[in-house]
C-alpha cells in the first residue's frame, strides 16, 4: 500500500503564495508519476498538475499555467506544488496522488486551500 500525506494548505489573500507538500511512503514503486488534483465545493475533482519520476516532464491545467510550479524530490518521495498569484477561484481541497504505471492512483486525504478576495 501507498500512504500519502499533504501539508502546507491554509488561508491566504488573493495574490499571495502557498507551497503544498506531499510525502509518500510504503510501496511507492521505482518510477511513480505524482501530481495534484483539486476539488472546490459542489464541483468535481479536477486535474491541477503532474510530474514524471525524472522530474522534467510536467503538465499543468490551463487555469494554473504560469502561476503554479510542480516539483519533486525523489530522495524522500515528496512532491511539491508552489502556488503563486493565488486567486479566489483557486479555493479548493487539494489532493496529492501517486500512480505506478497504469495502476489506479493512490490518493492523500487532501489539504484545504482558501484564497480570500
Amino acid at each position: 500500500q501507498v500512504q500519502l500525506v499533504e501539508s502546507g494548505g491554509g488561508l491566504v489573500q488573493a495574490g499571495g503564495s502557498l507551497r503544498l507538500s506531499c510525502a509518500a511512503s510504503g510501496r511507492t514503486g521505482s518510477n511513480p508519476k505524482m501530481g495534484w488534483f483539486r476539488q472546490a465545493p459542489g464541483k468535481e475533482r479536477t486535474f491541477v498538475a503532474s510530474i514524471m519520476s525524472n522530474g522534467f516532464n510536467t503538465w499543468y491545467a490551463e487555469s494554473v499555467k504560469g502561476r503554479f510550479t510542480i516539483s519533486r524530490d525523489n530522495t524522500n518521495n515528496t512532491v511539491y506544488l508552489q502556488m503563486n498569484s493565488l486567486k479566489p477561484e483557486d479555493t479548493a481541497v487539494y489532493y496529492c496522488y501517486l500512480q505506478i504505471s497504469t495502476m489506479s492512483p493512490s490518493w492523500g486525504p487532501g489539504t484545504q486551500v482558501t484564497v480570500s478576495s
